[in-house]
């Protein structure tokens, strides 16, 4: 999969923020003290960013899934390698260089010098293969990411080998995500404050703010440049621009279109970046008569996506003709039609034999995705369903709704983006369809079709071994597939809108995925 060199540069294209640094009174000096004692206000890390975020956590452990989780932790842990999220090229993090390559299914990376956790204790190739186990167990949706792996081992304490089932061109964009933490941390601790080798290491996390300071510890080359960085949970739009507005923070997530001329008439930058976060329909398979593949692709068939488009989100996203966004180089479009036709989506479900049906629709509380409801609704009653909608936190609706047993929901309207580990279509498409917990529990796909299911599986297991042409030709097949069977699709590809107000912060660069990259960014 060769391709991935070209995904870099579409992948500024790719997916967007999850967290924003927020720091009351973000941007003042302070004076920072020299190895020898003295005081010198113009070396070291000085001043105080504060971002505002759009989403909140409980969960800050290595294998987070949350985007506010995701997005604190690229300060704090580091993986072998490291994004630059502006564009997705790939450096060395706690890795000393690029893998040694011993063989097409052999590698061999040894640690930087001088490694150490920020609590002063030597990292060793051990914590790396213990981190790699954690990420990789049976529960753990990053498991997926690393099937082509066939073993990782400590070879001595600065050097780990890893043996792979099959030549694998992406090997460093992959270990990116697997961050090291000590491995005596049990799971409870790494989720409330994990210890990592970055350059900023957390100093206090309440379910409203996070605090991170610089990692004295550090031996990397991104050091810290901030005295302190502080994230602030501030869920509703409103607020954030609010804050923006009254100063009280320095960098804002998720702008609202309709307020991005009010930020620049306040002098703040403002950056809309397209990417591939989405909002999706997701279906109970295992439930009639969302079962049946025409009755989902009738509910995408009566959404106007344009109309969502031009209306809600005012422009600021692009119609998901396919799973991936047309900005992939991996892009097909599909043979199977979802674009808005109400006539055929009535066809398809007079085909299959439904009619007067009532739908329950659950979808989470982020105030963007509140703002798709209304036209979803009247799109879907416009075909003759009938229509109940709930809406929850996320935390509240996987746990409660989707992760369950025998889970009894109809269709869940939610947000996405995967592409905050990587923007190959390995990791995109698996991410929702892979023999992970999407599957298994959200939409049931493994139980309801496993034929289909396994399909899928072995068309993605082919892809990642093949290059060029032959690569982009399967990835094909995938999308093709999932259009058909439209077991979770996206309905739009979202534009990420970010501000930062450039008296207070400098080097900030806007991403297009969910989260902040603050490495390299200094305070004003």
């Amino acid at each position: 999969m060769r391709m991935r060199k070209h995904f870099a540069t579409g992948a500024a294209l790719t997916a967007a923020a999850a967290m924003i640094l927020t720091a009351c009174g973000g941007g003042s000096s302070t004076s920072t003290t020299s190895t020898d004692g003295g005081s010198k206000a113009s070396e070291g890390p000085k001043g105080m960013i504060t971002a505002g975020v759009a989403y909140e956590t409980t969960d800050y452990g290595p294998i987070t899934t949350s985007a506010l989780g995701m997005g604190a932790n690229w300060q704090v842990l580091e993986g072998l390698y490291r994004f630059n999220m502006a564009d997705y090229s790939v450096s060395p993090a706690l890795a000393a260089g690029d893998p040694e390559k011993i063989s097409d299914t052999e590698y061999e990376v040894k640690l930087r010098d001088g490694a150490k956790f920020s609590d002063g204790t030597p990292v060793t190739a051990a914590d790396f293969v213990a981190s790699y186990e954690r990420a990789t167990s049976e529960k753990s949706i990053y498991r997926q990411f690393f099937t082509f792996v066939d073993s990782v081992e400590a070879k001595d304490d600065n050097t780990i080998t890893i043996k792979l089932k099959h030549p694998f061109a992406n090997l460093k964009e992959r270990f990116v995500n697997v961050r090291v933490v000590p491995a005596s941390m049990d799971e409870d601790s790494l989720k409330a404050k994990p210890i990592g080798t970055g350059p900023y290491k957390y100093e206090n996390i309440t379910a409203t703010e996070i605090t991170a300071v610089p990692n004295e510890n550090y031996t990397g080359n991104e050091p810290a440049k901030v005295a302190t960085l502080k994230w602030q949970s501030l869920k509703d739009d409103s607020a954030r621009l609010a804050a923006a507005i009254g100063g009280t923070i320095d960098v804002m997530e998720a702008v609202p279109a309709s307020a991005q001329d009010q930020l620049k008439g306040a002098g703040w930058n403002v950056e809309s970046k397209p990417g591939y976060g989405n909002p999706f329909l997701m279906f109970n398979t295992q439930k009639a008569p969302f079962d049946k593949p025409e009755v989902r692709r009738a509910i995408l068939k009566a959404v106007d996506k344009q109309k969502l488009i031009s209306s809600a989100l005012e422009g600021q996203a692009v119609e998901a003709t396919s799973f991936l966004p047309e900005a992939n180089p991996a892009y097909k479009k599909p043979s199977t039609d979802l674009s808005y036709d109400k006539d055929a989506a009535a066809k398809l479900l007079s085909d299959a034999g439904v009619s007067g049906l009532e739908v329950n629709l659950v979808s989470t509380d982020h105030p963007w995705v509140l703002s798709l409801v209304p036209q979803i609704k009247s799109d879907l009653e416009a075909l003759g369903l009938k229509v109940n909608h709930t809406q929850m936190a996320s935390s509240d609706l996987y746990a409660n709704v989707t992760d369950v047993d025998n889970p009894t929901y109809d269709i869940v309207l939610a947000p996405g983006d995967p592409s905050v580990f990587g923007t190959d279509p390995g990791i995109i498409i698996s991410w929702w369809n892979g023999d992970n917990v999407w599957t298994k529990k959200r939409d049931g796909w493994q139980a309801s079709d496993p034929e289909s299911f396994n399909k899928l599986q072995s068309i993605m297991d082919e892809a990642v071994q093949l290059d060029g042409d032959a690569a982009k030709a399967k990835w094909g097949e995938a999308q093709d597939l999932l259009a058909e069977k439209t077991v979770i699709f996206p309905l739009v590809f979202r534009n990420m809108i970010t501000g930062s107000n450039p008296q207070k912060v400098e080097g900030f660069q806007a991403i297009s995925s969910t989260g902040l990259q603050l490495l390299g960014v200094s305070a004003k």
